[in-house]
Order: C-alpha cells, then structure tokens, then sequence
C-alpha cells in the first residue's frame, strides 16, 4: 500500500515537473515574442513619423515654390484668385491635407483654406510652415511663407497596415514556437508515457515485458535497453521464486488438506482464511459460505452462534500465559465437535492469528453415555440378585431350622433364579467381548432351526405361565436344514424370546414364526409381542451395542448388550440379516434370517472359553 501511494506521488511530482518547464518555456517565449513585437510596432511608428513630417517639409516647399511661380507678374487683387484656385486643386488632390495658408512677407494672411473647408482643416494634426522667396539677381527676398496642415490620415493607414502585419507575422512565430514545444513535448512525453507504461506492467507483476525502442532517441534508447534488461533479470527471480512459493504453497494445502480433522485458519481481524475439507463437512457449509467471513458471525442451523462466546474468551487470554491451546465443546445440529484454538506467531514472534482444530466426538461421546448406561444398569443388575441372594441365605443360615420343608424349598428356588439371572447376565458380557473378536470363527454343523425353536420356547415356559403368557409355534413343513452354531443360535433366539416375556403385558400371547423368506435364500425366524412398541427413531439403534429404550413404557433394566449379540450371532458369523417392525402401541416382531447356504468361510473349532455353565437356566 507505502509503496503504490510513493508511486503516485512521484508520478503526480514528475508530471508537474514537466508541465512546469514546458509552460515556463512557452511563457519566455511568448514574452520574448511580444517585446519583440512591440519594439517593431515602436520603430515603425517613428520612422513613419519622421518620414511623414519629412512629407510635409517638402509638400511646404513644393507649395512656396508654386505660390511663387502663380502669383509673380500678378497684381496684388489676382494674387488671391490664383492662389486660391492652386490651392483648391491641391486639397481635392490629396485628402491627406487638411488645409493651407498663405501669408505675405508681413505676416499677413493672404488666402486660407480654412475658410472653405473649415471642417476638413479641424483633423490637421501636424503644421509645417516654409518661407517664400523670390529671387532679385544673386539675392532672395522673403516674399512671405505658406503653412500647411496634415491630418495623418495616410500615416494613420500605414501604421495600421505595419501593425497589423507585423502582428500576424509575430503570432504566427509564436504558433511555431508553440508547435515546435509541443511536437517535442510529445515526442518526449510518448517516450516516457511508453516507460511509464512499462514501469505500471511491472508494477502489476507481468515481469518480462520488453519496450520497443526503434525510432527513440539515443538517450531514451538506453534508457529503455536497461529497462528491458531490469524486466528481464525481474522474470527469471519472478519465475524463480512463483515455482518456490508455489511448491510450498501447494504443499502447506496438501497437509492442511489431509488432516484427518477439521482446521480453520483465521487472521488477527478473525477473518477465516483457509478451511479444509473436513472441516466443511463438519461445519455443513461452503467453502465461498465461510471464507472471508468473521468466524464469530457463524452460527448453527438454529441460529445459535457456535464460535462468538469462544473466541471472546481465546482473546481475553494473554498470549503469553500458557503455550497449551484453549479447548472446549460445541454441538451443531446434533454433532458433538471438540475444538481446540492455538495462537499462530511468525519467526520473529509477531502474531498473526490463531487456527482452530475441529474433532468429531459425536461416537465417542455417544459411547461414553452407553458405557455409563451399561455400568449403571449391569451395577443395577447385579445389585438385585445379589441383595436377594443375601438375604435370603442370611435368613436360611439363620433361622433355617425354623422354616419347614416348603418354605425352604421356595427359598432355594428363589435363589436358584436369581443365580440363573446373574449366570445370563455374566454370560452376555463375555459373549459380547469374545464375539466382536475379528479371529473368532464358530463351528457350525446343518440342523434344523425349529428344534432349537422348541427346547428354547419349552425353556421359557415356567416363565410365560407367572405372566399367563401364551407362546404359540407356526412353523412352514420340510423347512431346510441349514448350517448353523446350535449355541449361539440357542443365545441369540432366547435373547430375542425373553425380550417378548419381559415386554408383554399379563395375559397376551406370542407367536413365533419359522419360514422361508420370499425369495427362497433364507429361513426366517420371528417373535411377535403384544408389547409397548418401538419407536421408528429407536428402531434404527435398538441392535445397538449398549443401547437401551428408556421411556414410560420400557423400564424394564438389562445391560443393552442382548440385541447386540444377536446381531454379531446373525450377521458376522452366520451371513445373516436382524429386523425389527414396530408400531407403538401395537407390539413388536424382532427376527433374523439364516441363509440356506452360506459362503464357504474359513473354520476354526469352537472353543468356549470363559463361560459359565448353563445347566442352571433349565
């Protein structure tokens, strides 16, 4: 900005300079022109005065020699008629003449033309007198004088003609000399409006523009040659450093790019100067949208300003109190993103913004509340039956001898199902870990899926009728044998089943469904409840891990690992498929699919390993 201001400064200073000194020539000209021109006009004028007094002493003498000649050997009475009339024809003759007078030796006027041409005589400017003498032998007697008047009507032309003239010749030397400058000007002015062309190229970065400099002066020539040469050397460095900063450039863009988080670089004046890619898809806007743009002004799509309060704060901070970045948390849209901002400095410590690092932790976050979920229901979970099992066993240990057989045996069948209850518990959360294992694969022999079926239904079924419950069977005929692990078939169909038992309301009734799917490539088994139903929003998250439906109607604890297991079971390693269909209100199906031949998968024999025994659940 310094340097384009110097720059029009010194081209307004040179433009003055020139225009000062062709006006300051074309001023001395001009005055030189017009003392000339006056001098002229003044010589001319003298000379045409003397010239013309020297007219009138010789138009006097010319008179007094005629009057003489007119008027000698006449009497004195026809001396007048004769001058008279000489004098009238003279007066007619020339208009220059404004009168004349004759006069005797005495001084007395003999004939005046004043006296018939009064008017004419009042324009005599200058009066020339020249004696008459009449010669006697070798002597002159003054026989009087004559006296003429000029009116200076013909020196009054001539002056003006010389004038006028002299006028016209001096205006046009000085319309040369004024051509002359300003043709030079030109040439000179071009010449430099040429350079300073050139200079403006360079100025704008087009480095390597050359100046033609046939028909310039020798001067002006080499002035342009170094030019040429200065705009030359300037294209190689230009050329030179471009590649370098490009080089660097693309590769700062090519990092910031490939971050894996989101950055945002913004100036001191919080304007955001570069984005990355990420960091646009996390914010969900464009990059024309944010660039240029104050980062406090953005705001999510409920108008709330996600970066103002932040940035307030990173301000507020001193620069040089601690070198660890600012962090804090915003939610956009449902998003949760850890920010971090950290001042950026130059290498002699001058500040000159700060970049702000964006980092999704939406899954994170989102399993951090699952996995305080899980412990707060697996502590729940465990703290019943525990709690049960005390007390009843404190009692027994107790007071056993005071209780009869009945009410012993109640007390150990209670006992015996919290047992089995924290067995299901302890087995799903070892199953969970062993199954999301990448190297476990399960043996798998062909069997007929309604057998497994049927001793699971006849499992449940003590439990079914506490609930008055009713469990019905609809199986298709000469269903397929498919290969499957019976185990974890078993697991993940009595998962399903026990959910139905839990959310049932007394008296309702269960059906369970095993049949080809309609394409023919699938046994399908489901479980229909009369239940509460799933929402369509929790439907969509209800196979995941540690996910529970906590509401009004579902308050029934567990760990929010069954459905999970089922759908490792089916899909990772049985190629099959989980659905849920729920309406609210309406009850639930929750089932899978089992392909009727599977991919052939690498084997490797089932060992179970850190599981409890499962004789007690029958």
């Amino acid at each position: 900005m310094a340097g384009e201001e110097f720059k029009t400064k010194s081209k307004k200073k040179g433009m003055a300079a020139q225009t000062r000194l062709i006006i300051a020539g074309l001023f001395i000209s001009t005055v030189f022109i017009f003392l000339a021109a006056c001098f002229a006009t003044y010589s001319i004028s003298e000379n045409m005065d003397r010239a013309y007094k020297n007219f009138a002493q010789v138009l006097a003498k010319t008179l007094a020699i005629e009057g003489i000649e007119v008027t000698k050997e006449l009497p004195e009475l026809a001396k007048y008629d004769a001058l008279r009339t000489n004098s009238v024809s003279v007066l007619k003759s020339n208009d220059d003449i404004a009168f004349i007078i004759f006069k005797d030796a005495k001084s007395k006027v003999i004939y005046s033309s004043k006296d018939d041409y009064s008017k004419q005589a009042e324009k005599a400017r200058i009066t020339v007198s020249s004696p008459m003498f009449v010669k006697n032998g070798n002597t002159s007697i003054n026989a009087g004088s004559v006296t003429v008047g000029l009116s200076g009507t013909i020196m009054d032309k001539v002056t003006a003609t010389s004038r006028s003239s002299l006028a016209i010749v001096f205006i046009l030397a000085w319309l040369v000399i004024v051509g002359i400058i300003y043709m030079n000007s030109s040439i000179i002015t071009r010449e430099l409006r040429k350079l300073h062309q050139g200079v403006k190229k360079i100025s704008s970065g087009e480095f390597g523009y050359m100046l033609d400099d046939k028909g310039v002066d020798n001067e002006i020539k080499e002035l342009y040659s170094a030019f040429n040469d200065m705009s030359e050397r300037l294209s190689r460095y230009n050329e030179q450093t471009i590649e370098s900063l490009t080089f660097e450039r693309n590769k700062l863009e090519s990092v910031l790019m490939s971050i894996v988080n989101g950055v945002v670089v913004c100036d001191n004046h919080d304007k955001v100067i570069m984005v990355n890619n990420y960091a646009k898809r996390l914010l969900e806007v464009e990059e024309e949208d944010i660039l240029n743009s104050q980062i406090q002004d953005f705001c999510d799509s409920t108008g709330e300003f996600c970066f103002a309060d932040k940035i307030a704060k990173f301000k507020d901070t001193p620069l040089d109190e601690d070198g660890s970045p600012i962090s804090f948390t915003i939610e956009i849209d449902q998003r949760i993103l850890k920010c971090l901002i950290s001042p950026m400095f130059t290498r002699s410590n001058s500040y000159v913004g700060y970049i702000i690092i964006i980092i999704d932790i939406t899954k994170e976050h989102e399993m951090d509340q699952l996995r305080t979920n899980f412990i707060s229901n697996v502590s729940h979970e465990l703290r019943t039956p525990v709690t049960v099992l005390r007390s009843y066993i404190d009692t027994l240990y107790n007071f056993g001898n005071d209780f009869d057989f009945n009410t012993q045996r109640e007390f150990i069948g209670v006992m015996n199902q919290e047992i089995i209850r924290m067995n299901r518990m302890v087995n799903d959360i070892l199953d969970f870990s062993r199954y999301e294992a990448q190297s476990l694969h399960l043996e798998k022999t062909k069997q007929d899926v309604v057998e497994i079926i049927e001793d699971a239904v006849n499992q449940v079924q003590v439990l079914a009728k506490e609930h008055d419950l009713t469990i019905s069977i609809m199986k298709e005929p000469d269903l397929p044998e498919i290969p499957l692990n019976v185990d974890s078939i078993s697991r993940a169909f009595m998962n399903i089943l026990s959910n139905a038992i839990k959310y049932s309301p007394d008296g309702k009734r269960i059906k369970v469904r095993a049949e080809r799917s309609r394409d023919g490539e699938y046994v399908e088994v489901s479980v229909e409840d009369q239940g509460p139903g799933i929402s369509e929003k929790d439907q969509k998250r209800v196979f995941d891990r540690f996910y529970r439906v906590e509401n009004a109607t579902h308050s029934v604890k567990g760990t929010g690992l069954g459905l999970h297991l089922v759908k490792i079971t089916i899909e990772k390693h049985h190629q099959g498929q989980v659905f849920v269909n729920s309406k609210e209100g309406e009850g639930s199906t929750f089932g899978f699919r089992l392909p009727i031949n599977p991919k052939e998968e690498e084997r490797e024999e089932y060992i179970p390993k850190n599981r409890l025994p499962a004789e007690s659940e029958a």
